[in-house]
């Protein structure tokens, strides 16, 4: 009988394996190490079968890349990528993979080893040796039999990394550009989850522009900030990104904007390119300002009109709004981090005039269209705030953040 042939028989007899419910403590012990092993052989025979395909060419002559192929045949994209990186990790690696061979580590360790083998040759000047190589693959397995994870594994890497580096003259991790990473995935709630891998100075200069732009900030009522500070974090990314998109200016329109594809006949089906549907409210928010380009479409989504300029605040208006406001009127900070908002917004006729607009910063804006305030103009032609019930049950009035030094008396007259 052939391998396939052998696969088979090993196949079926796993499918028909029964584990029931009446087991002893020892036994589900017993029966769950013989799984985790049966496990890691099964990566190992999958890792050599992996570069049998990719010696063959199987992939290529399928006008497929090797990860494109075994993600067709039903492996996770990771799954994939790790066991390619381990078939060409095993060849340099032979205490490695007779470990592996055993069942006696994971196809997550065996990959762990194998990059950190390969992070501390690329943090030395010198090319490592043989005796080298062996010497750091015997330290990184002896971190996996104490019991470490692969991140324990990775971390050490690091350390011989920096160690190799300070020995020969090579560059510290700390400092290499070539590793900066960042990696941006939706989720299932269509949220966009990312993770940066930086070096010290694009680090230093993250860090730093963190903690100026997540500063607290007080409540509009004096209190202190509400904000979580990984909410502040994410709102000074927002305002990372604004910057940027206006090149610093703060008075003019962004060098990008987002693109919104409304359906014609279905508004509420309104998405953004990236990240999908949104809801009318987010519609609403996104189309207030310079942010976002709005294209109605067809049932064949072929653009019939695009949004017109004149929703826009042009630069004259943005620096009128700037001597005026001075900052956002909710929470006081800086208007060149500030968007421009329609008090009555331009889908509702609203027009783009000094009077029917104000500054709110990304966080702020989002409370004025999602969480019941309003901005309503007063008779002295400033805005005012008016509060949810939820914050104030008498949703009094509350003046813009330059003017609540001012008589609080002087309250506008009901809109």
């Amino acid at each position: 009988m052939g391998a396939s042939g052998d696969l088979t028989t090993i196949t079926d007899s796993v499918r028909d394996l029964h584990l029931g419910d009446d087991m002893s403590g020892r036994a589900a012990f017993d029966a769950m190490t013989a799984l985790v092993t049966l496990r890691n052989l099964i990566d190992h025979h999958a890792a050599t079968v992996v570069g049998h395909l990719d010696r063959l060419g199987v992939a290529r002559d399928h006008g497929r890349k090797l990860s494109e192929l075994l993600i067709v045949m039903g492996l996770a994209p990771a799954v994939a990528s790790r066991l390619i990186r381990i078939t060409a990790a095993r060849e340099q690696l032979p205490t490695l993979a007779a470990h592996a061979a055993d069942g006696a580590i994971s196809a997550e360790h065996v990959d762990a080893v194998g990059k950190g083998v390969d992070h501390v040759g690329k943090r030395s000047a010198e090319p490592i040796d043989d005796v080298a190589r062996l010497n750091i693959v015997t330290e990184l397995l002896a971190q996996f039999f104490s019991g470490a994870t692969p991140a324990d594994i990775g971390k050490r890497a690091r350390r011989l990394g920096n160690q190799a580096a300070a020995d020969t003259g090579g560059l510290p991790a700390s400092e290499d550009r070539n590793l900066n990473t960042l990696t941006h995935d939706v989720d299932g709630d269509g949220r966009l989850q990312v993770r940066a891998d930086l070096n010290t100075e694009v680090g230093e200069k993250f860090s730093a522009a963190m903690e100026e732009l997540a500063a607290p900030r007080p409540e509009p009522d004096g209190s202190p900030d509400a904000r979580s500070p990984e909410r502040r974090h994410a709102d000074a990314l927002e305002a990372l990104l604004d910057i940027a998109a206006r090149s610093g200016d703060a008075a003019s329109a962004p060098r990008h904007q987002l693109l919104v594809s409304v359906p014609a006949d279905t508004p509420d089906l309104a998405e953004l390119p990236f990240l999908g549907s949104i809801t009318e409210a987010m519609l609403r928010t996104l189309t207030c300002d310079t942010t976002a380009t709005v294209a109605i479409v067809d049932g064949e989504a072929v653009p019939m009109e695009m949004s017109k300029d004149k929703r826009l605040f042009p630069a004259h208006l943005r620096k009128a709004l700037h001597k005026r406001d001075e900052c956002c009127i909710k929470c006081g900070v800086a208007a060149s981090r500030c968007q421009g908002h329609h008090l009555v917004h331009w889908a509702d006729g609203g027009i783009t005039v000094l009077d029917n607009g104000c500054l709110l910063c990304p966080s702020c804006h989002a409370d004025i269209h999602h969480n019941g305030w309003e901005v309503i103009m007063g008779h002295d032609r400033p805005p005012w705030l008016i509060p949810p019930a939820a914050v104030d049950p008498h949703r009094r009035p509350i003046p813009a953040y330059n003017r609540r030094t001012m008589n609080l008396g002087n309250l506008p007259a009901a809109a």
